[in-house]
């Protein structure tokens, strides 16, 4: 996966890379990304380059040079870094209020910043006056580096220790856990320092692996950094890689469609018993736990109290559906999707009759996304597309604007660019719960008919 694809800029984005292990290397690497499709591409820095990084880029132009210059240099390279000067071999940047004027000034598609310093190390805290973030930043790439875990906790290896050892207790000296560079990168005052409010982050984690247990550890931080509602997403990978980054972790979220009427079963069918005893519903939420979905929406409808009282012991969030008597599925996809937070990326929709789900199908569903597969994962067997569907945020106002007697797979259909198929061996994607037969059916399936006949047989209709 590319960088540009990993971090989504976007025409217009102003990028801010800051943290320690990979940032000037990765600003060059999206910038020649850009450049090579076709895009206007500048870059500078609020702080400090070493001199002969100037090299890496196809022009560099002096802010004194003027608007004219910097323009004409743009016109014939494509790709330009502009500073301010060069002084003990380090070439300092603009200010942020320069970048201000920039911004109006400038014919370029997209302006890439470097925004902090780490003198060269893996892992660093801030300083008081780091990072030099202008207020204008649209996205925010916080960069770590894996190399750093193991190393000593002391000045020679990690930029500022002694903040870490403050805040948090870190001993000195000691060797760098896991867990430390997740703290350190969802921390407000740390990783996360001085990023505008209205700025997407999109942290990386480089010199990762294509595979081996590092690349699981890099998922495992990624896993501990995304606990922080501020991040969009981590990216592993490594910079100098020809296809940089492995994967994308971001927050994913699930709704559950509950809110339906139908008890022509003798009772609710997402009620209805399934395997221990326990009802469909909770039978699902335990799947999506296994699958370690991060963030999990009841909607729903009718019987509230009942389907609440069935999974209030699992950490779950209700939405419920007031237009429940009225409206089809699609007012319940979208009450749910308005209750999912701000830092879930994607929501995975799923259905409150379909007992058969399986960790195996929501992990590859999961996988495909992280991948860069696609915005929108769909899984398939035999051609026959089932769900549970995950569908990323960016689409999700289109569902929302859908009339009432729209559906979501109007959405869907609009964008089959974007629509990764993920092929599975099991039907149970197609299968859902609306007559008693397939209730039989989804027992005899599951091999739970001996138990649906004998331990719970006043319950069958």
């Amino acid at each position: 996966m590319k960088l540009q694809q990993a971090f989504e800029v976007n025409r217009g984005d102003i990028v801010a890379f800051t943290g320690a292990g990979g940032k000037t290397a990765t600003l060059v690497g999206l910038g020649y990304e850009l450049h090579e499709a076709g895009w206007r591409v500048l870059a500078t820095t609020t702080k400090h380059i070493a001199a002969e990084q100037l090299d890496l880029f196809p022009a560099a132009v002096r802010y004194s040079a003027g608007i004219p210059a910097l323009a004409a240099a743009l016109n014939e390279t494509g790709y330009v870094f502009l500073y301010d000067s060069v002084r003990y071999d380090k070439v300092y940047g603009v200010s942020s209020e320069q970048i201000s004027q920039l911004v109006d000034m400038i014919d370029s598609d997209v302006l890439l910043i470097e925004a902090d310093t780490a003198g060269g190390m893996p892992f660093k805290a801030p300083y008081h006056d780091e990072p030099a973030i202008p207020a204008e930043t649209s996205l925010v790439i916080p960069v770590t580096s894996l190399v750093a875990l193991g190393q000593p906790l002391d000045n020679d290896h990690v930029y500022n220790p002694k903040a870490m050892i403050d805040r948090y207790g870190f001993y000195e000296g000691g060797k760098i856990r896991l867990p430390w560079l997740a703290q350190i990168l969802r921390d407000e005052e740390m990783g996360l320092r001085g990023i505008p409010d209205r700025a997407r982050v999109i942290a990386f984690v480089n010199q990762t692996p294509e595979k081996g247990y590092q690349r699981t550890r890099a998922r495992q931080l990624a896993k501990l950094a995304l606990k922080s509602p501020r991040l969009q997403g981590v990216a592993l990978g490594s910079v100098r890689a020809a296809d940089p980054i492995c994967e994308v972790q971001r927050t994913v979220g699930a709704i559950i469609l509950a809110a339906g009427q139908s008890s022509r079963m003798g009772q609710p069918k997402v009620l209805l018993p399934w395997s221990d005893g326990k009802p469909i519903i909770e039978h699902i939420v335990q799947q999506l736990i296994l699958a370690k979905i991060d963030d999990i929406v009841v909607v729903t409808g009718f019987y509230a109290d009942e389907v609440r009282a069935a999974v209030q012991k699992y950490e779950v969030r209700f939405a419920h559906n007031r237009a429940h008597k009225t409206g089809e599925m699609l007012s319940s996809l979208k009450t749910g999707l308005k209750a999912l937070p701000e830092n879930v990326a994607a929501a995975m929709v799923v259905l409150g009759d379909q007992p058969r789900i399986q960790p195996k199908v929501i992990y590859r569903v999961l996988k495909a996304y992280s991948d860069g597969l696609g915005h929108i994962i769909a899984p398939s067997y035999e051609k026959r597309r089932g769900h549970p569907i995950l569908i990323a945020r960016r689409y999700w106002q289109e569902i929302l604007e859908l009339p009432a007697d729209g559906a979501p797979r109007d959405v869907i259909n609009a964008h089959p660019d974007v629509v990764h198929h993920v092929n599975v061996d099991t039907d149970s994607i197609l299968r859902d719960v609306d007559t008693p037969e397939d209730y039989r059916q989804e027992l005899l399936r599951a091999g739970l008919n001996e138990y649906n006949l004998t331990s719970r047989k006043k319950d069958t209709p």
